[in-house]
């Protein structure tokens, strides 16, 4: 039961993250734009770089296979793109800033998760 579990809890991961890398590719001219809003330098490059990252980091988490590279990809991508993508302090109208904010919490949650991940193996 507790392996079942441990399984499904890891495909549900690393699946989010693997969707999430496809959709820096199906949505790359969009995401870049938004990277470029940020003032991420070479925001195509960037967001290819990070899909990549992204669903490597989700394979690996969903397969069990070299696990731990595959949450340092996450971790790496993670950290820095919560403080660039997601400055709340910085949002002066209400609801940007509720929702820069959502996504930095998301972000910092996910970060822990991947800790303890990487800490449980």
């Amino acid at each position: 039961m507790m392996m079942t579990l441990f399984i499904i809890g890891r495909v549900l991961f690393g699946g989010f993250f693997v969707l999430s890398g496809y959709k820096h590719f199906k949505n790359l001219a969009g995401m870049a734009g938004y990277a470029q809003s940020k003032g991420i330098p070479s925001p195509k490059l960037m967001v290819v770089l990070s899909g990549i990252m992204l669903l490597l980091g989700g394979l690996g988490v969903v397969l069990f296979v070299y696990v731990k590279i595959a949450l340092l990809l996450l971790a790496l991508f993670l950290i820095p793109t919560t403080f660039m993508m997601h400055q709340f302090w910085k949002a002066t109208d209400p609801m940007h800033k509720m929702n820069e904010s959502i996504g930095f919490q998301k972000n910092l949650a996910l970060l822990g998760a991947i800790i303890m991940l990487f800490l449980v193996l």
